[in-house]
């Protein structure tokens, strides 16, 4: 009887780069080079939207679409034979879907307009309804994919639930885009007294939007804000699989850590713990609560969650891998 141990992932995503998916690697390409316009046009351009500059918002996107999308080309190419044909499809639906809202978002910083939520005028209110459509669609394309990755199969188990727990945790981290659509309480009775409402919709809570902010990412310092639990689900999608990679980089030194067993605890371990964090966050924000300035339930709940984990990942490393004859 010996103890089963699989190798760690033998190479890092980049050694199969030329099977990965062509659109989204190339539009995450060309979501770095926005990256970089956007920091120049904010260097050059000094109007400011709801407190912010005009060109924050595109540069948010881009970097975190650029991220995203590069995740998915790889991803796309853990599949064969007719689920890759299927999820070559719908992943080059998002890439035309998102490429389509950004330029749309380029064109309201551009017009010094807010491009979700605005109602200014009908052109601005049809615009933002239009992106509402491809935000839609762009999530039930990533739906598709997420299924079809059900049924990979990778070597690796570690890295196998590490792309599966990624996939689902993005696609809800997507899903809260939509706690941002309806009207806030101001807004609502805006529209109550004067029958318009120039925004409809926000991500702050308790606050205005465009109130004082972290540096460069935004979010707000004075309230609630929605925006951070969103952005932190959707990149579940890079940090769990960087977990099982940096897992099995460290297999090469720690024997431990060589078990596939106990890699796989570790990143289910970061799986529950990362859903956990996305809903401690949201649960902060949607209680008008800032980042940076936590209740003392809300600090109670982290230490929580950090102490459940911590127990889980001890657990996880120093509990006997299951015996296995053969």
């Amino acid at each position: 009887m010996t103890t089963t141990v699989d190798p760690p992932a033998a190479t890092l995503p980049t050694a199969r780069m030329r099977t990965w998916h062509r659109p989204s690697l190339w539009f995450a390409a060309a979501m770095g080079v926005a990256t970089v316009l956007t920091v120049v046009a904010m260097l050059i351009d000094h109007r400011t939207l709801l407190g912010a500059p005009v060109w924050a918002k595109p540069f948010k996107f881009a970097v975190s679409g650029g991220l995203y999308y590069f995740t998915w080309s790889w991803l796309v190419s853990l599949l064969n034979g007719r689920l890759r044909k299927v999820a070559n499809v719908a992943t080059t639906v998002s890439v035309v879907l998102f490429a389509a809202e950004y330029v749309a978002m380029a064109f309201q910083a551009a017009r010094a307009r807010p491009s979700h939520f605005a109602n200014t005028s009908p052109f601005d209110a049809a615009l933002f309804q239009a992106m509402g459509v491809m935000v839609a669609g762009l999530w039930l394309a990533t739906l598709v994919v997420t299924v079809l990755l059900m049924f990979t199969r990778i070597e690796d188990r570690a890295v196998y639930w590490a792309v599966r727990t990624s996939a689902v945790l993005a696609l809800i981290g997507a899903g809260l885009g939509a706690t941002m659509t309806q009207p806030t309480p101001i807004e609502r009775a805006e529209i109550k007294a004067t029958g318009h409402s120039d925004l409809i919709g926000a991500h702050s809570v308790g606050v205005a939007d465009g109130g004082p902010g972290l540096p460069l990412l935004g979010w707000s310092t004075t309230g609630g804000d929605l925006r951070i639990a969103h952005f932190i689900g959707l990149h579940a999608l890079q940090a769990l699989p960087l977990l099982a990679f940096g897992l099995a980089v460290l297999a090469t030194r720690l024997p431990r850590l060589r078990e596939s067993a106990v890699r796989v605890r570790l990143v289910w371990t970061g799986s529950v713990g990362y859903a956990g964090l996305v809903g401690l966050i949201l649960w902060q924000a949607e209680r008008g609560e800032p980042l940076i300035h936590p209740s003392s339930t809300t600090l109670a709940a982290a230490g929580l969650l950090v102490g459940v984990v911590a127990v889980a990942a001890a657990a996880s490393v120093l509990v006997p891998a299951r015996k296995a004859v053969r």
